[in-house]
């Protein structure tokens, strides 16, 4: 038998109504008044890349707009597993930022059998941030000077020259498996643990080519010792304007960029994520922004949260299919 339940009394619903007025007013101040205390943001890299570079400059740049200490946190390791664990653990309060990359949102998915996190469901996204291509760079003993002639020689050498990666299943690596299939090509894979050991190879002809970020190679452009081939992004580097795309190169279609973008924790209140999402988006479109991001090879890009999120579903099944075809597997 169901029992029935008594009907408020005028006074006790009042009281009810008042209880939820002034809480959801004191949450409505907190969220107005945010950040009321420092903020942290947190990363899975170690200083001194280009995802450190990028963070920090924003970070600097919040800190100036809201007037709250913003505490950049470097926790690399596990391809930034670390990172992504921790932050996804984290209060949803807005006090943890999380820039999040190709790798620990998008590419991670495929090549690891098990991730401590879930890139979809544990975070909010804020915006893109940046998109950095890669630059397809040989040793300048091999006999090209263009991507087609790459794609001749290496025909006519199957399994005989090498390219260098910064690690199995990671960026560079994916986009050389990429460049790869689309050119029917049978490459050697040398992996690395890091883009600095795999490009002093390189320079020493250990290896034959590798993909590589911009501002770990233009510096060593000059020396003659490796040529840069074509970018791998929908746009030339601005820094490199005479270096064509793969795209332009003979591979329409291809396009393989690292990136990174601002997240929170889901749950995070909208008008945090709003707040968050004004302050970054002004930062972004700042030329003093795009002119030290293209000093660096990289792109400034502002997006809404609901286009961040739709991209970052997108790059999920872009890199699922080329793991699968490649069987990549991380280290």
């Amino acid at each position: 038998m169901t029992r029935r339940r008594r009907p408020l009394l005028p006074g006790e619903r009042a009281a009810i109504l008042l209880a939820l007025a002034v809480a959801s007013g004191a949450c409505h101040a907190q969220t107005q008044a945010y950040p009321v205390k420092p903020v942290r943001w947190v990363l899975g890299f170690p200083p001194g890349g280009i995802t450190d570079i990028m963070t920090r400059i924003l970070a600097r740049h919040l800190a100036e707009s809201v007037g709250q200490q913003v505490i950049v946190d470097n926790r690399p390791g596990g391809g930034g597993a670390i990172a992504a664990s921790f932050v996804a653990r984290a209060p949803a309060d807005g006090y943890t930022l999380f820039t999040g990359t190709i790798s620990t949102l998008a590419t991670n998915v495929s090549t690891y059998a098990k991730l401590p996190y879930d890139p979809v469901k544990d975070y909010a996204p804020v915006t893109l941030t940046a998109v950095t291509p890669y630059l397809l760079v040989v040793h300048a003993s091999l006999p090209v000077k263009s991507v087609s002639e790459l794609i001749k020689l290496a025909r006519a050498r199957p399994q005989q020259i090498t390219y260098a990666t910064a690690g199995a299943g990671g960026g560079s690596h994916l986009a050389t498996e990429m460049f790869r299939a689309m050119a029917g090509l049978e490459l050697i894979h040398v992996p690395y643990k890091g883009a600095a050991p795999a490009m002093i190879d390189l320079l020493a002809g250990q290896v034959s080519m590798n993909f590589n970020q911009p501002p770990s190679t233009i510096p060593h452009l000059a020396s003659g010792r490796i040529r840069v081939l074509a970018a791998s992004g929908a746009r030339r580097v601005a820094s490199l304007p005479d270096v064509p795309t793969l795209a332009e190169s003979g591979l329409p279609g291809y396009e393989a960029t690292s990136w990174q973008g601002l997240l929170v924790p889901t749950g995070t209140p909208g008008a945090v994520v709003a707040r968050l999402h004004k302050e970054i988006d002004s930062a972004l479109r700042s030329p003093e922004m795009r002119d030290r991001l293209a000093a660096e090879g990289s792109e400034a890009v502002a997006t809404s949260p609901q286009e961040f999120g739709k991209f970052i579903a997108s790059e999920i099944a872009k890199w699922a299919k080329v793991v699968k075809e490649a069987g990549v597997k991380a280290e």
